[in-house]
């Protein structure tokens, strides 16, 4: 979590309930809210003029959401897509930016989150130059791995399910599977049922 619920709700912010497919914000819109996942996944996308989809981020539990639109006149750039029954608190600008005044070290907590997610986008780019799936998969595992702080090998539930990280990594979802199961006999992943521990 990126800011204190408490604090949030103690300045007015409510929570919302969006089901899967339910648009959170939309490109070309003003950023009028802060946004923090309370619970559920959300789609960060761009759709192209030939109608196919760019996959900027998954965020989920904890994380925020289009906050560094707060900081400028921009409209966003992106949609942000419930992809799960999510609940989302959502506080106005205003307020969101008097908190803020008020503890200026939850700024050092934006920026680093925001640096993060920036390193995040950086990371999902050199995808497009890595012909080797398992290059592509390793570093996303990795870099997830590293910023919950899990170390030991297999400590890691990886949180995407085939289909999102088919879409992260731009492979195939069946690409994806079958370079999992190569990994797993590998013992570079260990799979149980459905489930990848990385």
């Amino acid at each position: 979590m990126i800011i204190n619920e408490d604090l949030l709700f103690a300045h007015g912010a409510k929570t919302g309930k969006y089901n899967a497919a339910d648009y959170i914000f939309e490109e070309g819109t003003a950023a009028k809210y802060y946004f923090q996942i309370k619970s559920g996944t959300v789609k960060l996308n761009t759709f192209l003029e030939d109608g196919k989809e760019f996959v900027h981020g998954l965020p989920f539990d904890g994380h925020c959401i289009g906050e560094s639109y707060l900081f400028t006149g921009h409209h966003y750039a992106v949609n942000a897509i419930a992809i799960t029954s999510c609940e989302i608190i959502k506080i106005s600008k205003t307020k969101f930016l008097q908190i803020l005044l008020r503890q200026p070290e939850l700024m050092l907590e934006i920026n680093k989150y925001t640096a993060e997610r920036l390193h995040f986008r950086y990371l999902i780019s050199s995808f497009l130059v890595i012909s080797d799936p398992i290059i592509k998969l390793e570093k996303l595992f990795d870099h997830i791995k590293n910023y919950f702080g899990f170390e030991e090998a297999y400590s890691f539930l990886v949180p995407y399910t085939r289909q999102q990280i088919a879409t992260l990594t731009g492979l195939r979802v069946e690409t994806v599977i079958r370079y999992i199961r190569k990994m797993h006999e590998q013992k570079l992943v260990r799979l149980e049922n459905t489930k990848i521990y990385y």
